[in-house]
C-alpha cells in the first residue's frame, strides 16, 4: 500500500489521532468539574451536566435526578463564558479531528501529504491547540454562576472553585490540545514526502 508520509508522518498521523481523540473525549464528557448538591455529586462540563435538583410536587421538596444530558438549549449552558468556551473549544476540536483523520488518510494515499501540506496541517493542528487552550482558559470565568455555586458551597468564584474540584475531562482535553501544538505541530513539518518532480 503506497503512502505519501515519510516514518516520522507516520508517527505524527497515529499522534495526532491521538490527541484528537483525547480533546473530543475530554470536551464531550461532562467531567470537567466536581461537586455536590443535597448531599449527591455533581459535575459539569461546558455543555452538559450530570445530576440536577427538580422540585418534587408530591413530598414538597427539592431533590436530585442523578442523570447526564445536554442542558435543554444553547441559552440554557450557565454562563456566557461557558458558551463561548463551548464554541471555541468545539472549534478546535474540530479542527484537530481534521487533521488526524487527513493524516491517517495520508498512510493509505499516496501523493495526499507534501511536505506543503504537512506544515499546513501543523498550522491547523496548532490553531486547533490554541482555540482548544483558550477555552480552558474561559472555563474558569463562569465559576461564579448560579448553578455552580449551588454546587461549590456557594463561595466559588471566577478562577475560585469553592468546594469544588477541577475534574479529570478537564486535564484531558487541555492536554491533548498542548501535545497536539507541541509535539504534532513539530512533527508535521517532517510529515511529508518530497514530491515527485515530472518533466513536461
Amino acid at each position: 500500500m503506497a503512502s505519501s508520509l515519510t516514518c516520522t508522518g507516520v508517527i505524527w498521523a497515529l499522534l495526532s489521532f491521538l490527541c484528537a481523540a483525547t480533546s473530543c473525549v475530554g470536551f464531550f464528557m461532562p467531567y470537567w468539574l466536581w461537586g455536590s448538591q443535597l448531599g449527591k455529586p455533581v459535575s459539569f462540563g461546558t455543555f452538559r451536566r450530570c445530576s440536577y435538583p427538580v422540585h418534587d410536587e408530591s413530598r414538597q421538596m427539592m431533590v436530585m435526578v442523578e442523570e447526564c444530558g445536554r442542558y435543554a438549549s444553547f441559552q440554557g449552558i450557565p454562563s456566557a463564558e461557558w458558551r463561548i468556551c463551548t464554541i471555541v473549544t468545539g472549534l478546535g476540536c474540530g479542527l484537530l479531528l481534521l487533521v488526524a483523520l487527513t493524516a491517517l488518510m495520508g498512510c493509505c494515499v499516496s501523493e495526499l501529504i507534501s511536505r506543503t501540506v504537512g506544515r499546513v496541517a501543523g498550522g491547523i493542528q496548532f490553531l486547533g491547540g490554541l482555540l482548544i487552550g483558550a477555552g480552558c482558559a474561559l472555563y474558569p470565568l463562569g465559576w461564579d454562576s448560579e448553578e455552580v455555586r449551588q454546587t461549590c458551597g456557594y463561595i466559588s468564584g471566577q478562577f475560585d472553585l469553592g468546594k469544588c474540584e477541577i475534574g479529570w475531562a478537564y486535564y484531558c482535553t487541555g492536554a491533548g490540545a498542548a501535545a497536539a501544538m507541541l509535539l504534532c505541530t513539530w512533527l508535521a513539518c517532517f510529515s511529508g514526502k518530497k514530491q515527485k518532480q515530472y518533466p513536461y
